[in-house]
């Protein structure tokens, strides 16, 4: 019966009542050992009446063992696997061991996970407990993690207990926790009632403890020592606890002493597994029966298990070490094929000193952790292999796979210690080059950006000879951080390596990015054509290789051809192509670069609400996976759009916290991203004086950094605050400038930008053949916004000119792109010049689509393009129950019925603007 624990007890009926409702909930049991949590979470499982109840409980020993939490608690549900995505289920199963393992994105277990569960919900509410969740091995609880940050709609309850203090899958989440404290007097001395102690004993015993309950029945014999004690003695719990477990061991005979050390050692403990081991060093189980009499283990059918983690815990310290390793040895000797990872655990515990046997079975360990994805546990695999070998050379090359696995489980400051691990070393070369290599991807993706160049070059060079095809993705990737941090002339050094290397050497694959660095760093330089040819071929090469474009290395290099192109249609589908394929593997590592590019091309096209939600999703995710390079940029770019879109407060915040970021990660050119924000947000606004200070500043970075890309100039913008500002000849002189830049170019982007300039300056007899050549250079790029830009300036010209009826024909088609975009400003702007012709403003009305949150929004998208519930829930990794709950929104916001409704709903917002024929 359990006693008290009215409050808990509340909650978790509360918790439980909800699912079986239809909502998911998360509460976290937290407190000292013997608070009492295993007690409630058994009064949970009492109380989760008409749920299915999915069990399992952390154990220390096997934190090391990849999923081993994870394929504790989906055992009973496995046979579901056929009902969820098959990549995902393909991903689950590797992990468990179910199926050939894979190595791919650590998320892609979480996704799995989360669909299998929700699947299982909808033939009845689950209650998932988790027992010790700080004990799981970290790959399950990374897992679970993320799953639970993602429950919503599903009639899916999650309880965990987490002893106070340890660290857990809490950890820096806003999961709801409950802190479970001592019991109250009357109910501790109810507990006591039968344990024989004086009455004048319990108050002093309760004062001791706290009214932890175990620690009262494990005290209760000493509470008459207790009495002799100051009264405000303190009386540490787990000291006392674990004193208390030990003083019963202490009295047992030896032979049973040294058995419970043997399971004390053992994370199975399986009576066929512990009765050979024990035979291997003259022992015999039978001994272990006076231990269950004290009260120390149980014993049931094939198991033998500790009363409490604490016993456990505070025998196998007591022991020697020396009778630590024996029992080790023992385990290890007799351990069958299959639990090989435990056996190369026990074979290393068992180890003095360097061991090259153990070594080598926790290299294949780890290997093995690693292709199931389980890669914090490879880390720790690989490490404590790095630690028994007997050679530099064998434990640099082991420190450094564990820093690689470090890297791909998303841990930094492990990957930080590794490498630091191995400046003690003598490395072979050629790992010394892959360290400096692992050392300059988290330079690129966490900062200072500007560690990476010198390192990834440096490795580039030193394995040359030997691995060139590796060599020229370590200086493509040295180009890409260049760009960043606005470094033009080593973007020019190193991607003619590169273009070197692969031309004598280079595979397919080499000759891509070779092609793509190439092209990155001659458009930076301010070779604009001879980069666009360059990126072209990389396009190309692509284009011809099914194996290239389904090569996951390659997901974020697939989209950055046609962003730098700015072309209608050369590589375009390339990006969806990329995309997909994330989606599809649950590639949430890579997510974050490929959704701040696919953002940014519908932001450069007529998919402003579609990238509003992919720079929502980037950032959220680059938040969860801390990938700040990622959130940076993502943030700069979402600033750039709500400035377009007039969303004054949004675009201020952004741009604000994506300049912190940038100034502490020495990114140059997001920082750029963000300062033009702040530029276009007061040119959209009317404040000319205010946009230039921004442009200038602009201008001023991108001048000190020598970026020389026409694209990135705000030249445009100057030229119209100048004109508004009447500094005509200011603005002349910029356009003439800008042009000329634009034209050594040749891309139509630039130039069609560039002629609008001119047209914004011609004389009236010669601003229409300005304003036709920008257009029509406008068709040959797939941004929206700028052609509606030039129509707005090309309507107001001719508006000038008293051509009204031509020029209310430009200003209609911009004011519908700017409506349809939700450009506000920029369509009052087209309204008052329409007006100015004459012509009646028609009423407005915004755009319905403008109410629903970015969730909403990237539901309803996919659920538009057609997409079955269960697959846009899969597309974003949530659950079919969640995308239904948000679309229930969706409709009440819109005040629509049906999908086909909502279809009509975002066809209307992506109609066509109004033609200038």
């Amino acid at each position: 019966m359990l006693l008290g624990r009215e409050d808990e007890q509340l909650a978790l009926d509360r918790l439980f009542a909800q699912a079986r409702e239809g909502r998911s909930g998360v509460l976290a049991l937290v407190g000292e050992p013997g608070i009492g949590k295993t007690a409630l979470l058994e009064h949970a499982a009492e109380r989760a009446d008409g749920m299915r109840i999915l069990r399992a409980r952390g154990v220390e020993p096997e934190a090391v063992i990849p999923f081993a939490g994870l394929a504790e608690l989906l055992r009973p549900v496995l046979g579901a696997l056929d009902r969820i995505p098959a990549p995902q289920a393909t991903a689950l199963a590797g992990a468990l061991a179910l199926g050939p393992a894979r190595a791919q994105d650590r998320f892609a277990v979480g996704a799995a996970t989360l669909s299998l569960l929700s699947v299982c919900s909808e033939e009845g509410p689950l209650a998932l407990l988790i027992d010790d969740a700080h004990w799981l091995d970290r790959s399950s609880a990374e897992t679970l993690l993320f799953a639970a940050r993602r429950l919503l709609a599903d009639p899916i309850a999650l309880v965990l207990t987490v002893r106070e203090g340890q660290p857990s899958l809490l950890d820096g989440t806003d999961m709801r926790t409950l802190t479970i404290a001592g019991l109250d007097r009357s109910d501790a001395a109810e507990l006591l009632s039968g344990a024989d102690v004086p009455d004048d004993a319990v108050e002093r015993l309760y004062l001791a403890t706290g009214g932890n309950p175990l620690a009262l029945l494990e005290l209760a014999p000493q509470a008459t020592r207790l009495l002799a004690l100051p009264s405000d003695a303190p009386v540490p719990i787990s000291t006392s606890i674990a004193g208390a477990f030990l003083g019963r061991f202490g009295r047992l005979p030896e032979p049973t002493r040294r058995v419970l050390v043997l399971v004390a050692a053992s994370d199975s403990c399986g009576l066929g597994v512990l009765a050979r081991a024990a035979s291997r060093i003259g022992l015999d189980l039978g001994d272990l029966a006076p231990s269950e009499a004290a009260g120390l283990v149980r014993i049931d059918l094939d198991r033998v298990e500790f009363t409490h983690p604490l016993a456990r815990s505070a025998i196998f310290a007591k022991a020697s070490a020396p009778e630590r390793r024996e029992a080790h040895g023992a385990l290890a000797a007799v351990l069958p094929d299959r639990d090989l990872d435990r056996r190369a655990w026990h074979l290393a515990a068992a180890s003095l000193g360097p061991d090259d046997r153990a070594a080598d079975a926790l290299m294949q360990a780890g290997t093995r952790a690693r292709e199931r994805s389980a890669y914090a546990v490879a880390t720790a695999t690989f490490a404590r292999a790095a630690s028994l070998c007997s050679t530099d050379s064998a434990r640099g090359q082991l420190l450094l796979e564990a820093a690689q696995a470090a890297w791909l489980a998303g841990d930094v400051p492990r990957v930080l210690e590794l490498v630091e691990e191995t400046t003690a070393q003598e490395l072979a070369p050629t790992v010394a080059a892959r360290i400096d290599y692992v050392r300059g991807q988290v330079a690129m993706r966490c900062g200072p950006v500007v560690a990476a160049y010198p390192l990834m070059v440096g490795a580039a060079e030193r394995v040359a000879d030997t691995d060139p095809e590796l060599a020229v993705v370590m200086l493509a990737q040295a180009v890409q951080g260049c760009f960043y941090t606005g470094d033009t002339p080593a973007m020019i050094a190193a991607a003619e390596r590169a273009l070197a290397l692969a031309n004598v050497h280079g595979s397919r694959r080499a000759r891509f990015f070779a092609a793509m660095a190439h092209g990155m760093a001659l458009v930076a330089d301010g070779q604009g054509d001879a980069g666009a040819a360059s990126a072209r071929k990389a396009v190309k090469i692509l284009e011809e290789s099914d194996e290239l474009r389904g090569d996951p290395g390659l997901l974020a290099w697939a989209a950055l051809g046609p962003l730098w192109l700015r072309e209608a249609d050369t590589g375009r589908g390339l990006i969806d192509q990329a995309f997909e394929l994330a989606r599809t593997n649950a590639a949430l590592g890579a997510l974050p670069n490929l959704l701040h590019m696919l953002a940014r091309d519908q932001a450069t096209t007529d998919q402003w609400a579609a990238a509003e939600t992919s720079y929502d999703e980037a950032i959220g995710l680059a938040r969860e996976t801390g990938q700040r390079v990622e959130m940076a940029a993502s943030l700069a770019g979402l600033a750039g759009l709500e400035a377009r879109r007039g969303h004054e407060a949004a675009c201020r915040e952004q741009a604000a916290e994506a300049t912190r970021l940038c100034d502490e990660l020495g990114i140059a050119l997001y920082g750029v991203w963000a300062t033009q924000a702040l530029g276009d947000l007061e040119l959209g606004l009317g404040h000319p004086a205010s946009a230039i200070e921004h442009y200038e500043a602009q201008i001023d970075a991108l001048r000190s950094h020598g970026i020389a890309d026409v694209d990135l100039s705000p030249a445009p913008e100057v030229v119209e605050a100048f004109l508004h500002l009447g500094r005509d000849e200011d603005a002349a002189a910029v356009a003439a400038d800008f042009f000329a830049r634009a034209s050594a170019k040749g891309q139509p982007w630039a130039l069609a930008r560039a002629t609008r300039c001119l047209g914004l300056l011609a004389e009236a007899d010669k601003l229409e053949r300005h304003f036709e050549e920008a257009l029509r250079l406008h068709e040959r790029t797939p941004d929206a916004f700028e052609t509606a830009r030039t129509r707005l300036a090309y309507g107001g010209c001719l508006r000038r000119a008293r051509k009204r009826t031509r020029a209310r024909q430009q200003l209609r088609a911009a004011a519908g792109t700017f409506e349809r975009l939700g450009a506000r400003h920029w369509l009052q702007q087209a309204d008052a010049e329409l007006a100015a012709t004459g012509e009646t403003a028609r009423r407005r009305d915004v755009s319905t689509l403008d109410q629903l949150t970015p969730q909403e929004l990237r539901i309803a998208s996919l659920l538009a393009d057609g997409l079955t519930t269960r697959e846009a829930a899969a597309s974003i990794f949530i659950s079919p129950k969640t995308v239904e709950y948000h679309l229930g929104h969706v409709y009440r916001k819109l005040g629509i019925h049906s999908r086909n409704e909502l279809a009509a709903a975002f066809q209307r917002s992506q109609a066509l603007p109004v033609s200038n024929e």
